[in-house]
């Protein structure tokens, strides 16, 4: 049976679409029967989450284990078979996901503000033409 021992990223790196989990030999761990087997950076050292769906991008991975001189290949499709695996991956890539909604809900809040301080001007302008002061129309009219 295949269980994880140790799952701890190396490295976390973000861009807009992905976030990448590094790892390293010291903080991967895999137990088979019993027998503890060391990730190794033969093939794939990596992770890729898409920060949008959440998904796996590179399920084409293999992933190498090393114990003494055997060296074995795990696919990632039966990697993420093990709820280990997927559990901890989800803790890790959390505080990046929620950091990415924050961000946007941020950006999306600023263009609220921007549109809404757009239109309060323009009814200060119609209120200035209104009451025929040029002096105030002028000055409005600057800010936008």
């Amino acid at each position: 049976m295949l269980t994880v021992k140790k799952f701890e990223p190396f490295f976390i790196k973000t861009d807009n679409e992905n976030i990448y989990v590094l790892l390293d030999q010291e903080h991967f761990t895999i137990s088979i029967e019993n027998e503890i087997y060391h990730f190794t950076p033969e093939r794939c050292k990596q992770f890729v989450i898409n920060r949008f769906t959440k998904k796996i991008e590179n399920l084409d991975a293999t992933f190498a284990f090393k114990k003494g001189n055997a060296l074995l290949y795990i696919p990632m499709n039966k990697l993420i078979n093990i709820p280990d695996v997927l559990i901890k991956l989800y803790f890790i890539t959390k505080p990046h996901l929620e950091e990415m909604k924050v961000k946007n809900m941020n950006d999306d809040i600023e263009v609220i503000m921007d549109e809404l301080e757009r239109l309060n001007v323009k009814r200060l302008i119609d209120k200035a033409l209104d009451e025929r002061n040029e002096e105030t129309f002028y000055d409005l009219i600057a800010l936008l």
